[in-house]
């Protein structure tokens, strides 16, 4: 859990757990997986016991809750950084139940579920037509393959902001007749230690089907691996991405977030529901 997020996209993050299990990708380096390993939690894998919270960790969102009422404005808690609250355990289905719970007594916050498991949403939460009107959902789609398995699913869910996860981006994506369902998307390159460079060219592409559908782009990072050009840095790494640009590995903070000259930082337009 984390007041004031460093994730770009959000203002707070918040977890009902911690533990996991890989199941596409955009998992092989996972950096929860890897951040529970070096604080001592064996949380990941299908045999292995998640990791849960008492009271005072549960009453944070109130709290966030009633600051905001008292400033006037909304803030977005991303659930959950460090799982997935779609995991289809039933160890975690009281956890799930307290979740939904807390999500109805705090209307002034936006929460972000984010799941690489959007096949089971439609069974494992409460709501059917009628979705809270803080609920966005999203899924992430770091390649073709799965944006065409998932974003099907998406689309027919009533939140009041679909939104799609594309980091890392491990491909080109043709979001195809599946954008206009959205309301946001977010994408980047990947960071960390065995980072794969992502191509420009995936970035631009996407970047401009958003625009073309009038549909909020963020632009998270590049992460580890950024072009070339215009980098002096003569014992970087350097690698050729899918499409032929030199990557150099720079490390995050140099490579930063622009994409063709500008820092994209979109945000959605909640639905009427």
């Amino acid at each position: 859990m984390a007041k004031n997020s460093r994730i770009e996209w959000t203002n707070h993050t918040f977890n009902p757990w911690w533990g996991c299990v890989k199941v596409s990708p955009a998992c092989k380096h996972c950096y929860a997986e890897a951040w529970a390993k070096r604080v001592g939690s064996k949380v990941w894998g299908v045999g292995s016991e998640r990791r849960f919270f008492g009271d005072k960790h549960w009453g944070e969102p109130l709290r966030w809750n009633a600051t905001a009422q008292a400033e006037g404005r909304r803030v977005r808690v991303f659930c959950a950084s460090m799982a997935d609250v779609f995991e289809d355990r039933r160890d975690l289905d009281a956890w799930r139940e307290r979740l939904w719970a807390l999500i109805a007594t705090t209307p002034w916050l936006d929460w972000l579920l984010l799941t690489k498991r959007i096949e089971h949403v439609e069974r494992l939460c409460p709501w059917t037509d009628a979705w809270p009107s803080n609920v966005w959902m999203g899924t992430t789609v770091e390649d073709q393959r799965r944006a065409d398995e998932r974003l099907p699913m998406l689309a027919g869910l009533p939140a009041a902001v679909r939104f799609i996860s594309a980091e890392p981006l491990l491909g080109p994506l043709d979001l195809g007749q599946w954008v206009g369902s959205l309301d946001w998307v977010i994408t980047g390159g990947e960071s960390g230690p065995h980072a794969r460079p992502s191509s420009p060219s995936w970035f631009t592409a996407l970047l401009n089907q958003c625009m073309a559908a009038d549909v909020a782009f963020h632009f998270k990072q590049w992460g580890d691996w950024a072009p070339g050009q215009g980098i002096n840095l003569a014992k970087a790494r350097a690698e050729q991405a899918d499409d032929g640009t030199t990557m150099l590995r720079v490390g995050k903070k140099i490579a930063g977030r622009t994409l063709n000259g500008s820092v994209w930082d979109g945000l959605p337009i909640a639905r009427t529901i």
